[in-house]
């Protein structure tokens, strides 16, 4: 079966303010100006979200809701996932290799360095993600487990700067 797994990194947020935790931490104007531009980019593509995982930080779930706005998907169906948080590439892996098998198209919200992580192992050649940077990448497996150990069929890489 063809899966596709989506990876966005957040939009540019705000820096932390006195009193204000990493996980409160806004979109910055940028952010918000880039976001449905790259939504709107995202929907134009074949194939939409069957499922949108996010962060709980507040600047990956502002990404998520703008882009599922952009998608025509319900921002009420968005799953926030803490092991989007904070994490490490093995957990992403755990995270999408528990993905129910009748799901075609999955996009995750999330944090560098972790995302530039997976994305560079899952593509072999992505470097780094920049803020509100979209990974596409199709596969053909038999299960969401087993993307880590097959050679994808399509990458597109896309960010806000990119012409």
């Amino acid at each position: 079966m063809k899966r596709t797994l989506i990876l966005v990194r957040h939009a540019k947020s705000s820096l932390a303010g006195a009193g204000q935790s990493d996980m409160e931490r806004p979109l910055a104007d940028r952010g918000r100006h880039d976001a449905p531009i790259m939504g709107r980019r995202v929907a134009k593509q074949e194939g939409k979200p069957d499922l949108i995982l996010s962060s709980p930080a507040r600047r990956a779930l502002t990404t998520a809701e703008i882009f599922a706005e952009e998608l025509g998907y319900k921002a009420k169906d968005i799953v926030v996932d803490d092991r989007l948080y904070a994490t490490d590439p093995a957990t992403l892996l755990a995270v999408i290799g528990g993905l129910d098998e009748k799901l075609k198209c999955v996009m995750l919200f999330g944090h560098n360095p972790e995302f530039s992580e997976l994305a560079r192992r899952l593509s072999g050649d992505i470097a780094e993600l920049p803020t509100c940077a979209v990974v596409q990448i199709t596969f053909t497996s038999k299960s969401w487990a087993a993307i880590d150990s097959v050679k994808p069929e399509k990458v597109a890489f896309d960010y806000p700067k990119k012409a």
